[in-house]
């Protein structure tokens, strides 16, 4: 009688749950490499958005106590310089976020590997330099505009109940460069200039020097060239000049004051300051024709389009920096 020889049950397979997305290949790579600086920016970013939003939290508190918003200003502005104060330090701070971040991300991305030699031993391998470059560019860039953006968005939440009083903050300077696209722009834009300043150097440290100098007059560019981004309004009057110029919108800026004559012609306020008497600058006035005054001035209403413009210029200078950077880099890299 022959036995049968039994093949024993497979087992039971094991349920898995879904597979959690992990890096893997070069983008593993580089953020390991990386990932000190890309986790403290990711704290930086969350400690500093979780204060803005307490802080918001306090100013609408405010606020709503006084009748916002639908009291008069004069009543629920009463008592508000903390929060104003707060407001102008976290501006201030966030000035300065990109120029830290050119100066200690953007620098260092490819001139630490390139002056200890990492760059030649990764591309060496699988690896071409254009695709080198594009992971390190790539991810830099993420973990940049997701930071900045984040920032940007809760700082403008923040301001909004208040952003139409200059006295609280100056929306031409610094809600200007704190809200919408242009911390992202600028932040990007100076972090990629920092990359190519290293990519040329091969020194981190000089490269870091010299990123400071090229963020500091990016910066400069900037704030002197802002306002020329939006559209300049003019408001006329023609009743005489001694009840003074005309009142502005609320929150307009105003950028210039002058005389205009019968002809339409603009003379400077000053015009007859030194003829003599009243009756002496009364004639004179006369003699010149002028019948009120010219205001020019640029509406809050114009700053979002003001913010895309500006921005829309830095993301393409930074996108012209990035074509160097591979362009440069695909021969010169190592």
């Amino acid at each position: 009688m022959s036995s049968a020889t039994t093949t024993p049950p497979a087992p039971p397979a094991t349920e898995r749950g879904p597979r959690r997305p992990r890096l893997s290949g070069m983008t593993w790579l580089i953020w390991r490499q990386h990932r000190a600086a890309f986790w403290t920016m990711l704290a930086l970013t969350a400690l500093a958005v979780a204060w803005m939003l307490y802080q918001r939290a306090g100013l609408l508190d405010h606020l709503t106590a006084k009748g916002w918003p639908h009291s008069s200003s004069d009543k629920w502005m009463e008592d508000i310089t903390p929060h104003s104060a707060a407001l102008a330090k976290a501006a201030l701070g966030l000035g300065f976020v990109p120029v830290l971040l050119g100066v200690f991300l953007g620098a260092p991305l490819l001139a630490g590997d390139l002056e200890s030699g990492t760059a030649k031993l990764v591309t060496s391998q699988a690896a071409s330099p254009a695709r080198w470059l594009a992971a390190k560019i790539g991810i830099c860039a993420l973990v940049v505009v997701v930071c900045t953006a984040a920032v940007s968005f809760t700082f403008g939440r923040w301001w909004a109940p208040v952003s139409r009083q200059n006295t609280v903050l100056d929306w031409t300077s610094s809600g200007f460069d704190n809200t919408g696209p242009v911390p992202v722009a600028l932040a990007l834009f100076t972090v990629l200039g920092g990359v190519a300043i290293g990519m040329v150097l091969r020194r981190t440290l000089l490269s870091m020097v010299v990123t400071f100098f090229f963020a500091v007059a990016v910066q400069l560019a900037w704030g002197q060239y802002r306002l020329d981004l939006g559209h300049v309004v003019r408001i006329t009057t023609d009743s005489g000049v001694d009840g003074g110029a005309p009142s502005l919108p609320t929150a307009a800026f105003e950028i210039d004051q002058s005389f205009v004559t019968s002809s339409g012609e603009t003379l400077g306020w000053s015009t007859c300051v030194r003829a003599g008497s009243e009756k002496a600058v009364e004639a004179c006035r006369e003699q010149k024709g002028i019948v009120g005054w010219a205001v020019d001035y640029l509406p809050i209403s114009q700053m979002s389009g003001m913010q895309w413009f500006g921005a829309s210029i830095l993301f393409a200078l930074a996108a012209a920096v990035t074509a160097f950077v591979f362009l440069w880099g695909r021969k010169r890299v190592v």
